[in-house]
């Protein structure tokens, strides 16, 4: 078990930077374990990562990938929480061994048992977006009972998730995304859906008390015209379109979610999902050699629910 496959990047570039090589398995180092991965998410935010818009965040080469589920292979010194044979999954933190990978040596404070109502490739597509949306919405907007919540690109990774929460959270919720997608929304929990393609969302939304936005650009911008005062615009997209300058001067606020590994808070996803109140929907899955065509699908931005590389 010396030598393992996995996608190595060593150079900015479009998805054809991403490689299929053979490497060596990474060694476990104090508080890490080594997992055997069973299934690797796969993010807009590795897109961005792997085209070079926020190089000072990546140091080449590297294997990208932040969303791990798998067996432990192997333990560091310091381990005690897990055991070779447990099937865990978590959010990595950036370093040059990402998920995208046979093995990966992982910090053992991300990781938490695998939901047990799910194969590995699926609990593999939960982790980022989780912990985002969870963030988002209960860290740092404190969505209460009644609040009404519109989230841009609803039926994307984190969006469809955000959905499911911010309902659990007692919020009347609002989605945007292509008509087609409106009844699975729906299914998950959104009160209202609005086609983008078809009509701008402005003149569809009364005032609401907060706008999750994962489109960003132009968006972030027109999201502040529909807040209630005091609103608060979350943004989670690399290019926001806005501040906190441009949304205090309307009497508004804004902030940028990030999602810090954590696996005490994944541990509470997985209670969700283990009881039926949560579920993360998974639209392909791709073998791990074709990295660069998921990287393809995720740019089309087509999406419904996440994408998963598996070994």
């Amino acid at each position: 078990m010396n030598r393992m496959h996995a996608i190595v990047q060593s150079a900015f570039g479009g998805p054809e930077v991403l490689t299929y090589a053979e490497t060596d398995v990474p060694e476990p180092g104090p508080g890490e374990v080594l997992v055997r991965v069973g299934g690797a998410g796969v993010n807009p935010g590795d897109t961005v990562l792997r085209s070079g818009r926020v190089p000072e965040l990546v140091s080449l080469p590297w294997t990208p990938g932040n969303d791990v589920a798998g067996v432990v292979a192997g333990v560091g010194p310091g381990v005690s929480r897990f055991a070779v044979g447990d099937e865990v999954y978590g959010l990595l933190p950036l370093s040059p061994r990402g998920a995208y990978a046979e093995y990966t040596a992982v910090p053992a404070a991300v990781l938490a048992p695998k939901p047990k109502n799910l194969e590995l490739a699926q609990a593999a597509a939960v982790p980022l977006v989780s912990v985002t949306a969870w963030t988002a919405l209960s860290v740092l907007a404190g969505v209460r009972p009644g609040d009404r919540v519109l989230i841009h690109a609803a039926a994307g990774g984190v969006g469809h998730v955000a959905v499911q929460l911010a309902k659990e959270l007692g919020a009347y919720v609002i989605g945007t995304a292509r008509e087609a997608k409106h009844a699975w929304l729906r299914e998950l929990g959104a009160d209202e859906v609005i086609d983008y393609t078809a009509v701008d969302f402005r003149d569809a939304v009364a005032p609401v008390e907060v706008v999750l936005d994962l489109v960003g650009g132009a968006y972030g911008a027109r999201s502040l015209e529909v807040l209630r005062p005091g609103g608060l615009l979350v943004g989670a997209a690399i290019d926001p379109g806005v501040d906190e300058q441009r949304a205090a001067e309307r009497g508004l606020r804004y902030v940028w979610v990030t999602a810090d590994p954590s696996g005490e808070l994944l541990s509470e996803i997985t209670e969700r999902i283990e009881a039926g109140r949560l579920r993360v929907t998974v639209e392909r899955s791709y073998p791990l050699a074709e990295a660069a065509a998921a990287h393809r699908a995720i740019e089309e931005k087509r999406t419904t629910g996440k994408l998963v590389l598996v070994p």
